[in-house]
């Protein structure tokens, strides 16, 4: 039995006991957050929301109006003020004598190591800011960034807000399709990326995916890049595209260090990320500037508590995703927080890597997904407990609910039972952090988010959009506006106003179910529709059958998420073979040979995180009369539970071939 199990307290017997852990009074004491802010926020939310911005952000221009939601569902927060995100996050800092302090300790996967204080950084914006102009990239303009999470990656971001230019970051294990398809969507002028990253103790390559994203297609637009960015990180040979691609070096290393930051309204666009959606077509997240950065830099100093002369911070997302915007670049670096940029993975080159960087650079705020805690866990305490993690103070989780026992493990083992956790609840599209004890003013509960932050207004209703009592469940609504929430999808407007707002009238509906607990506490459930969560990755189950049934074998196919111990869900897909191939999965070893090309293939459509952990080759899929497709059974079969209620199918027998097919062992998992 792992260590682990037999060191862990008995978790039904301490939630029995005790049902939260109240604050220390002397961490309260010291605490950034204080009771009373709920009091304020919520006898004048509009007024606590402008004390937030006048006090967090240098305006160039103050705002005399906090919201106008006339045009609702599209809010427009402190629109007639004007500001720079990047000399926000960096410029204002070195203004006031700032500029010796750490801004990025960067670790690379093989060990290299940089240091960047807020001047240095500062001299790297403004050079990235002057060669992205030389190459002709305009206030407006979209940039499209395709890196790993190198010092460049942040200086890339800030680069593009210093001009206006909105960026539209892609996580580097999309496949060339997937960065088409987004490349396309943003019209980009202007593509960053690098030779390669490290991961896994071996060089990986970027480029090549670039260079394949930006090919001519039968079919598809021409493209609208027109130079490319190279960062050279692993010294990879890169095909090379004279008049296009441009060496980072070249471009940046040359270039003026002085550079005066474009003072943007509010409302323009700051950043467009994209996220599976239901359709299969991915949305593009648009979000601004003013209240975007508003939220994210109050949500990062009151939720982790951050002292920015003494803390060290690092949160191990990726900026590929929208934790690694608001919670690695925006709202740190606007905070003035010292923080760690680490590349690799946490088990290269060895099980305790993130436990050394802890202990070498003594961070006190540590941000992670459960999915990295539950992993953990299973490598055992004896990993963590080789290092000094005394100076670790505050925890966060972020990405999909936590379960208590990895909740309790997080605590105790990595945060010596005394760091408070703060589990937080939010989205692409909120922007930052919406649901979450404070720390110093909660008591925390293993594995409920809790209560709306001071400011935000959310809510558990029902099918009529009433709210549930407490002890019941439902669905997760937000009632009013806040600063960071999305303006809206990418030129789809009617997409946006369909996708959040339809379900119920006035409400913005999360998409996630939820309960509230005796006391009220919320309490997350996970998705209610077809978007799967998957180590804190949104997946959609439509692009995935989309990508199955792109191959040449596959006729139809059903993709659903099970519940994962390790990744929260894990993707399921069921498939039936065109008939000229359906004699290949006669033999155990045929069918794993076709389960193999088929995981192949959606990693080369979609990208690795999307790979299904199990593919069934069936022989009919569960549907109603009407030809619905009944996922809610495939569920039930994925996750080994009696199957529920078949008498809608127009064939029940075919739940019995189903079931007896999952059973059979297959050595494709991973």
């Amino acid at each position: 039995m792992p260590e682990n199990e037999t060191t862990a307290p008995s978790l039904e017997n301490l939630l029995h006991e005790t049902r939260a852990f109240p604050p220390s009074s002397a961490f309260a004491a010291q605490a950034n957050a204080q009771p009373s802010m709920y009091e304020d926020a919520a006898a004048d939310r509009l007024g606590f929301w402008a004390t937030q911005a006048r006090d967090l952000v240098t305006w160039s221009t103050p705002f005399t109006q906090t919201l106008d939601w006339s045009g609702a569902p599209v809010a427009r927060w402190f629109a007639d003020g004007k500001l720079n995100a990047a000399y926000n996050a960096v410029d204002r800092h070195v203004e006031a004598g700032l500029g010796d302090r750490v801004a990025l300790h960067f670790e690379g996967e093989p060990g290299d190591t940089r240091t960047v204080t807020y001047a240095d950084l500062q001299r790297e914006v403004s050079r990235a800011a002057n060669a992205l102009e030389s190459l002709g990239v305009r206030t407006g303009d979209r940039v499209v960034i395709y890196l790993p999470m190198l010092v460049e990656s942040v200086v890339a971001m800030l680069a593009c807000a210093r001009i206006g230019a909105p960026h539209s970051v892609v996580f580097g294990g999309f496949s060339a399709d997937a960065l088409r398809s987004r490349i396309a969507d943003a019209e980009a002028k202007v593509v960053i990326t690098a030779d390669g990253g490290y991961r896994r103790g071996a060089p990986s390559a970027l480029k090549p995916a670039v260079d394949e994203a930006l090919a001519p297609k039968e079919g598809a637009p021409a493209t609208t890049v027109e130079h490319v960015l190279v960062v050279r990180r692993t010294g990879q040979d890169v095909d090379w595209t004279e008049g296009r691609d441009v060496w980072w070096h070249d471009a940046v290393d040359g270039a003026s260090e002085v550079h005066e930051p474009v003072q943007v309204e509010a409302e323009h666009p700051l950043f467009i990320l994209y996220t599976s959606g239901t359709t299969g077509k991915p949305k593009g997240i648009l979000h601004t500037t003013g209240g975007y950065l508003t939220q994210a830099a109050y949500t990062h100093k009151y939720v982790f508590d951050l002292k920015p002369e003494s803390d060290v911070y690092w949160c191990t997302a990726d900026i590929g995703w929208v934790t690694g915007h608001s919670y690695v670049v925006y709202g740190p670096l606007a905070n003035g927080a010292t923080q760690v940029l680490y590349e690799g993975t946490p088990d290269t080159p060895h099980r305790g890597r993130w436990w050394e960087l802890v202990e070498k650079y003594k961070v006190s705020i540590l941000y992670t997904a459960p999915t990295a805690i539950r992993t953990c866990m299973k490598w055992g305490e004896d990993v963590p407990a080789g290092f000094d993690l005394s100076s670790l103070r505050v925890l966060g989780s972020v990405g999909e609910p936590i379960n208590p026992e990895a909740w309790m493990w997080y605590r105790r083992v990595i945060g010596g039972d005394t760091a408070p956790i703060v589990d937080t609840w939010w989205q692409t599209e909120t922007g930052a952090i919406m649901i979450s004890p404070l720390p110093g003013v909660t008591a925390t509960k293993p594995g409920s988010a809790q209560v709306a932050l001071p400011g935000i207004v959310a809510d558990v209703v029902d099918d009529e959009a009433h709210s549930v009592p407490d002890g019941g469940g439902g669905y997760l609504v937000l009632s009013e506006p806040w600063p960071a929430m999305l303006r809206g999808i990418w030129g789809d407007l009617q997409r946006f106003k369909d996708t959040y707002w339809s379900r119920f009238e006035g409400l913005y509906f999360a998409g996630d179910g939820a309960k509230k607990d005796e006391d009220g506490d919320i309490w997350l459930l996970g998705r209610v529709d077809d978007v799967m969560n998957v180590s804190g990755h949104r997946l959609s189950t439509t692009e995935i059958e989309s990508a199955l049934v792109s191959h040449d074998v596959v006729a139809e196919a059903a993709v659903v998420g099970a519940a994962d111990d390790t990744t929260g869900q894990a993707v399921v897909a069921f498939v039936i073979l065109r008939g000229e191939h359906a004699d290949r999965a006669t033999t155990p070893e045929g069918a794993e040979e076709v389960q193999a090309e088929l995981r192949n293939h959606v990693a080369v459509q979609i990208g690795p995180i999307a790979k299904p952990r199990r593919i069934l080759v069936v022989p009919e899929l569960p549907k109603t009369r009407s030809g619905k497709i009944m996922r809610r059974l495939l569920r039930d079969v994925a996750e080994n539970r009696t199957v529920g209620d078949a008498t809608t199918l127009a064939d029940s027998s075919v739940m019995d071939l189903i079931s007896a097919g999952l059973k059979k062992p297959s050595s494709n998992e991973d």
